[in-house]
């Protein structure tokens, strides 16, 4: 049964309320969806960030870094950071609670792993309602991390305002990275461990993509920003960065352009799920099931078994 309480206690910022409801999201439990319509009036003033990037390329330590950064000036701040699923447990590691303890436990911090479920969009779509609950608890600032797999990792620009990518010396030639489709969705780039050998060429290797890149007078061109987390050398440079982008999406209209945007792909994606959930009830499962050993025999088509489960929804919704 929905609780009217805990809405209230989220709006109050009260961190097991928080957690509740995240996990309450991630369960997939029926009270999910009525919770996310209850929060949705406090929803909207929380600026989202995506960090993204290979593994080992330093997203945690930056991220501490950064968060410190923004107690510093008196803003609320959540951290989804989210890990991949195993294939064989289902489970994930969760890890990053541990990498970032130094700001975990600062009352104006709430920090979260979650896993991928599966998503080969680097984010679960539960992230984004988790990200809904901070948003309305009156967190400031949300950032993502996700989970570090290279070229999949692209439903980050879709949860986030400004999407931040994190390479390091040795991440690839120009070559390797301009068929990367994760250097196509940042809003700028972080070069992370530039005090390491080879930091040179990846900087000119960054700057050679950028320069093919397509922008007009009024365009936003991604900067490229050096860093050395661990010393906490470049974290203000990148808070000014963020700060500049988001001014730059406001003073020409494409941060509201986009958020109508992202939310127009999250309810094509909360359609096809319902509907998904509707088609494969039990009996149509089963059908399926049935029907598989013909395919692979050879006696029937893949597609006629698609066309003969799907007449038999549609024939389901006339009755």
């Amino acid at each position: 049964m929905r609780s009217e309480n805990l809405v209230e206690r989220i709006f109050n910022n009260e961190k097991r309320a928080i957690s509740r409801a995240i996990t309450i999201i991630e369960s997939g439990n029926l009270n999910s969806t009525d919770l996310l319509k209850d929060l949705h009036k406090k929803i909207g003033n929380a600026y989202r960030i995506g960090i993204t990037g290979p593994p080992g390329s330093g997203k945690s330590t930056l991220i501490n870094q950064l968060t410190k950064f923004y107690i510093e000036q008196n803003k609320k701040i959540g951290v989804i950071a989210v890990d991949p699923t195993s294939p064989f447990t289902g489970g994930a590691l969760l890890g990053d609670r541990v990498r970032m303890s130094e700001v975990g436990c600062d009352d104006n911090v709430f920090i979260r792993s979650m896993a991928t479920r599966g998503s080969l969009g680097g984010i679960s779509k539960k992230t984004i309602d988790a990200a809904d609950v901070l948003d309305a608890a009156g967190y400031d600032i949300i950032i993502f991390e996700t989970v570090g797999v290279g070229q999949s990792e692209l439903d980050i620009a879709k949860a986030a305002d400004t999407t931040i990518v994190v390479l390091v010396p040795g991440s690839g030639d120009s070559i390797q990275a301009m068929k990367a489709g994760l250097m196509e969705i940042a809003d700028f780039f972080v070069l992370n461990k530039s005090d390491h050998p080879g930091a040179d060429s990846a900087m000119t290797s960054l700057k050679t993509i950028l320069m093919m890149r397509d922008h007009t007078e009024k365009s936003w061109m991604p900067n490229i920003i050096n860093t050395i987390a661990s010393e906490n050398f470049g974290t203000i440079e990148i808070a000014n960065e963020i700060s500049r982008h988001r001014q730059f999406l406001e003073r020409n209209g494409l941060f509201k352009l986009n958020r109508e945007k992202n939310y127009k792909v999250r309810i094509k994606e909360i359609v096809e799920q319902l509907l998904n959930n509707e088609f494969w009830e039990e009996k149509r499962a089963e059908s399926l099931q049935v029907s598989i050993l013909k395919v692979v025999d050879g006696k029937t088509s893949p597609y006629q078994i698609a066309e003969t489960l799907f007449n038999d929804f549609i024939t389901s919704l006339k009755k």
